[in-house]
């Protein structure tokens, strides 16, 4: 399908009904999304040549609602259009691979529905049984629930090398705190205005002169002349040695941008102690700049931190991907339950396609003269909308006869009357109100010229 991707406008494609099973299957049936993302990823470990080189990569994914009744909804920063706005925000956690064979895997494994600390208020109760939220949901931020999607990543075996997660997860120290208590290297993008220390801070109270009478220190500080300085200034810096490498091949050819690290030390209010991190610094062909810390170890060379910095880009294939080519953008219910399921099946549709992929790239002949022909050093992979090209061969949707037309018209003629009638239920009464079924439509008179008939 091209358009009309939720429940109803499948229902009437595929099936030829009002989406009424549909929607019971979607909005109350008892299985969980966490089962499909959990055979998602056992599927994942079990294929052996995803086994090194993959990465995690943690993102949010907002899609604009029209009123506030939907799970979730609320006025939050979306994204994608750059500002705040009534929204559905859900935490994504992509995986990539590109080292597996000659074209890169990415999937969707799983992904958590963001509820704002509002949802928790006491007048949001009626809402919460209404749409079905589990009684047992507790306020998470963003990063709590990134961390605990990749907890669960890491507990269900996935093999993974690192996290890499765009600014509003790398600002945070007690994020990345968090993931290296998990023992989990990440490459955490930070803003340019991000201050590090190139000299390792001194933290605790400062003493107390004996002649002083006022308030005691109660918050530690810097003790010794370590000074902050921003990461752009960093980049600027006439110290810092820029490399040029060639990370990877992409659909323009080779991915090659220059590089520079540095160990410096982070420190962040609230914090016991300074750590000391890798601070990754990018400029890619448009001159755009990118900055990003890194728990690796001391020893890890510079390509190996810019394998690191690189793998952020494949979240946004994955969304892009989730919404353009398999509709997750077009969900219309309202319920917790439908939205959990519209998600799970969602990534299911994009493991398929990516299997697909890999499955052609290590099963069919490439030919080396068409390599030289177009002097390219890699053929291209298939593409989603490739994939879902071939689908429409095999798998065509069924063509409306003109009677089941007819039928499908007269059934959305009655629902909306039967959705006109309910709202005039809560409001004003109507001067007639008809007992509309489906028959009243689907057998005009005679003489009746209207569009049903």
């Amino acid at each position: 399908m091209e358009r009309d991707r939720h429940f109803a406008g499948i229902s009437r494609s595929v099936q030829g009904e009002d989406g009424q099973a549909l929607q019971h299957f979607m909005s109350a049936s008892p299985w969980t999304g966490q089962s499909l993302f959990s055979k998602i990823q056992e599927e994942l470990c079990a294929i052996p040549e995803l086994a090194h080189g993959s990465y995690l990569v943690l993102d949010e994914s907002a899609d604009e609602k029209a009123g506030a009744e939907s799970a979730g909804t609320s006025r939050q920063y979306n994204g994608h259009l750059g500002k705040v706005d009534l929204c559905q925000v859900a935490v994504v956690l992509g995986y990539v691979n590109w080292q597996s064979g000659p074209w890169t895997t990415w999937a969707l494994v799983d992904s958590e529905l963001f509820l704002p600390e509002e949802w928790f208020k006491v007048e949001f109760v009626r809402k919460w049984k209404k749409l079905g939220i589990p009684e047992e949901k507790s306020f998470q931020t963003k990063l709590e629930l990134g961390v605990a999607m990749v907890r669960r990543a890491k507990q269900r075996g996935l093999p993974f090398e690192a996290v890499s997660c765009d600014e509003l997860y790398g600002r945070d120290m007690q994020f990345r705190a968090d993931l290296e208590a998990e023992n989990v290297l990440y490459a955490a993008f930070v803003p340019a205005n991000q201050r590090v220390y190139l000299k390792k801070p001194e933290i605790g109270l400062p003493k107390q002169p004996a002649e002083h009478k006022g308030r005691f220190f109660s918050r530690e500080r810097i003790l010794n002349d370590a000074f902050s300085i921003k990461v752009s200034e960093v980049a600027a810096s006439e110290k810092t040695e820029w490399q040029t490498l060639q990370v990877r091949h992409n659909e323009r050819g080779v991915l090659e941008d220059r590089f520079a690290a540095q160990r410096v030390w982070t420190w962040q209010s609230g914090q016991p102690a300074a750590r000391q991190e890798w601070l990754i610094l990018r400029i890619d062909q448009s001159n755009e700049h990118t900055y990003a810390l890194s728990n690796a170890p001391e020893h890890a060379t510079l390509p190996q931190l810019a394998s690191l910095i690189c793998s952020r880009y494949f979240v946004e294939r994955v969304i892009q991907d989730a919404k353009d080519e398999c509709g997750w953008d077009e969900f219309q219910a309202q319920k917790y339950l439908a939205w959990e399921h519209h998600v799970a099946l969602t990534a299911c549709a994009l493991w398929f396609i990516a299997k697909q992929k890999l499955e052609w790239g290590f099963d069919s002949f490439r030919d080396p003269d068409l390599i030289q022909h177009f002097e390219i050093e890699v053929l291209p992979a298939l593409s989603t909308a490739n994939v879902r090209a071939l689908l429409k061969a095999v798998l065509p949707l069924p063509e409306l006869s003109k009677e089941e037309a007819r039928r499908q018209v007269a059934r959305h003629l009655v629902n909306r009357s039967r959705s006109k009638a309910s709202r005039f239920a809560i409001g004003p009464k109507p001067l007639h109100q008809p007992n509309l079924t489906l028959s009243n439509y689907s057998h005009p008179p005679q003489k009746s010229r209207g569009l049903v008939r």
